[in-house]
């Protein structure tokens, strides 16, 4: 079992590290949980990820199953307070000193830099996620057509992961 302590120290550093929100630090966060502290596997990560996404609440529950994944009841609960508690309480004291600025040149340059990083970021977060989960040239495919009909389509997601469960409950991925 791993230490509660320790997972909401992890993800205490992660919350101040996100930066347009939980799932920029998705790759982070699976490097420190496979990788450096060897709590799962990557694959399991991804499960526990796609689990995140399909419930509903918040995009970040999956520091929540990690933490239960790895340390039970308190190591969710440790876990989820790392996440939300420091990016919140940052976040209270920025507001404030932002709004005093609203108008300033420099207010707008760092805005307008934000969103690159923020869209790389997030590209980052779903190439790990994909890599980790598409164990199969089939199963890249199924990635790579599930993105473009993302992008170029209106098509409502819960289509697609319909047929992406269509297709993984008839072995054909």
């Amino acid at each position: 079992m791993t230490d509660p302590l320790a997972l909401f120290l992890l993800y205490a550093q992660l919350s101040l590290l996100a930066f347009g929100g939980g799932p920029t630090v998705l790759p982070e966060m699976q490097r420190q949980i496979v990788d450096v502290h060897h709590w799962m596997s990557a694959a399991d990560f991804a499960a526990l990820f796609a689990l995140a996404q399909a419930a509903p609440g918040p995009n970040m529950m999956v520091s929540t199953l990690v933490g239960l994944h790895v340390a039970g009841l308190w190591g969710a609960l440790a876990a989820t307070l790392g996440m939300i508690g420091p990016s919140s309480l940052l976040t209270i004291g920025v507001v404030r000193l932002w709004d005093r600025f609203r108008d300033a040149p420099w207010r707008r340059a760092i805005q307008a830099g934000l969103v690159p990083v923020t869209v790389g970021l997030f590209l980052a977060a779903a190439s790990m996620i994909a890599l980790a989960a598409d164990r199969s040239i089939a199963l890249g495919l199924v990635t790579l057509a599930v993105a473009g009909l993302s992008l170029g389509t209106a098509i409502h997601p819960l289509w697609l992961l319909g047929a992406g469960a269509l297709l993984g409950g008839a072995g054909l991925v």
